[in-house]
């Protein structure tokens, strides 16, 4: 489709609220993506998945796709052999959690009957089918990380053990330090009756004047120098012993990490698929929300061009203001035009027709009553509102004239044409005759072409030509 039809139409602006639907940034994506479609296959395809989904929300409710995280980035390096941090693990388990969420939710109720019958469920029937919630490796990530910054002590007996051992040290270490500042001997040399630590190492504030009485090393001193940060010497060796601990701390959880990745990484296949699967639920069901909100429903698909909308209501107007419209053209007529005083709703009626069929055609369900039906068009072109262009120097009338001429070029009988006020902005006489023959040669063309005029000649063409309908 060409982006001035979609900019004219305000498809953008559906897409704006099909986007608001989504529960995850890789749904929204998909949303911000979709455009309409010409394959009267695909697009009944997308309905049908749209309309399915519908059903499902209001039998079931709405299925919650929220912590539905972009991990393709870490699939791929557990593809390559990469290990993942805590935070990159817990994100996949957060996958695995809307996995099993959608998993559950898809279970239909008496399905073993509907096999048993011969039944295959819905167009997402198998989606649902192939997801996987991976439950032992999803619990197996929960059991031993707590946190993106904390790994469980219960996620290895070895790292239990090494905790216990940097809490007994640091214990010892405290008990030393505490003998010392509590001791007669140290009241005076220290500054503050506190411990600290200095470069993960605990330290006592001494008074600078004391430095050659108190034992022990200096790691840092005050800005004014008067205080320096000492390690007394009967701690040095319990302070080595808790660099030592860490060390092996942090390769321990550097160990188990890896046997997280490895566990994750021999399903990369199945993480893969869970995510494409969920990503594209994600994006049905937020079409199918949007319905929902709309009030819509699904529209009858052809590829002969016919329209008939019934009660059609425009997406973007508030629905307690909303006017609904009947209109039908492409099976008697293939030329509508329609006539009316101004703010009569005339502009809206053409919007509405080009908004629907866009919105059909990217399989989302229009706000109209059950059974209108929308032909498939593999271009839409639209006509409509102001086109005045400083920039390029031209007048409203012109700019109109540029883009109608590029629209007769390009239309063929498998296109919708909009044209609204066709020939306005110049002398009435000469643009109800122009008018008039640019809709004669469409009409030749057996282009589907619906137009908007004040033009009494346009009405009179309407009566006295076959093929040709007035509509107010």
């Amino acid at each position: 489709m060409n982006e001035k039809a979609l900019k004219t139409l305000e498809y953008n602006k559906i897409i704006d609220k099909l986007v608001g639907e989504a529960g995850s940034d890789l749904g929204r994506e998909r949303c911000r993506g979709l455009l309409p479609m010409a394959d009267l296959r695909e697009i009944q395809r997308a309905q049908k998945e749209t309309g399915d989904a519908l059903t499902r929300i209001l039998k079931k409710g709405s299925l919650s796709f929220s912590g539905l995280k972009d991990v393709r980035a870490s699939i791929m390096r557990l593809e390559v052999g990469g290990i993942l941090g805590m935070g990159e693990l817990l994100q996949i388990s957060s996958v695995l959690n809307v996995a099993l969420r959608a998993k559950s939710y898809g279970r239909e109720e008496g399905a073993e009957e509907e096999e048993q019958d011969g039944k295959a469920g819905d167009s997402l029937t198998e989606r649902f089918s192939f997801l996987e919630p991976l439950s032992p490796l999803n619990q197996e990530i929960k059991r031993c990380i707590l946190s993106e910054e904390e790994m469980s002590d219960d996620a290895s007996p070895t790292l239990r053990h090494i905790r216990r051992s940097i809490k007994l040290t640091n214990d010892r270490v405290r008990e030393q330090l505490n003998s010392i500042v509590n001791a007669n001997s140290s009241q005076t040399m220290l500054q503050e009756n506190i411990v600290t630590m200095r470069n993960g190492r605990y330290c006592l504030p001494v008074k600078a004047e004391y430095r050659g009485q108190f034992s022990g090393m200096v790691h840092d001193q005050s800005s004014s120098g008067s205080t320096l940060f000492i390690e007394p010497m009967a701690v040095v060796k319990l302070n080595n012993e808790l660099r030592e601990l860490a060390v092996k701390e942090n390769d321990e959880i550097e160990r188990i990490l890896a046997d997280l990745s490895n566990q994750a990484g021999e399903h990369s296949g199945e993480l893969k698929d869970d995510l494409t699967i969920l990503t594209d639920l994600d994006f049905i069901f937020a079409k199918a929300s949007l319905a929902k909100g709309m009030k819509a429903s699904e529209p009858v698909l052809n590829d002969k061009g016919y329209i008939n909308i019934k009660k059609g209501r425009h997406p973007l107007i508030d629905g307690k203001r909303v006017v609904p419209i009947d209109i039908h053209m492409g099976r008697d007529f293939n030329l509508l035009i329609v006539t009316g005083p101004n703010t009569g709703g005339k502009t809206v009626s053409l919007k509405t027709v080009g908004l629907f069929t866009l919105m059909g055609q990217a399989g989302l369900h229009i706000p109209a009553f059950d059974g209108s039906e929308l032909g498939v068009f593999e271009e839409v072109y639209a006509d409509i509102g102001d086109e005045q262009s400083i920039e390029q120097s031209l007048s409203t009338f012109s700019s109109h004239m540029v883009n109608t001429v590029s629209i007769i070029k390009e239309a063929d009988y498998r296109s919708l044409v909009l044209f609204d006020e066709l020939g306005a902005g110049t002398d009435p006489t000469e643009g109800a005759a122009l008018a008039m023959s640019i809709l004669s040669y469409l009409h030749k063309r057996q282009v589907r072409t619906m137009a908007t005029t004040h033009y009494s000649e346009l009405k009179i063409f309407a009566l006295s030509t076959e093929g040709v309908e007035n509509a107010c």
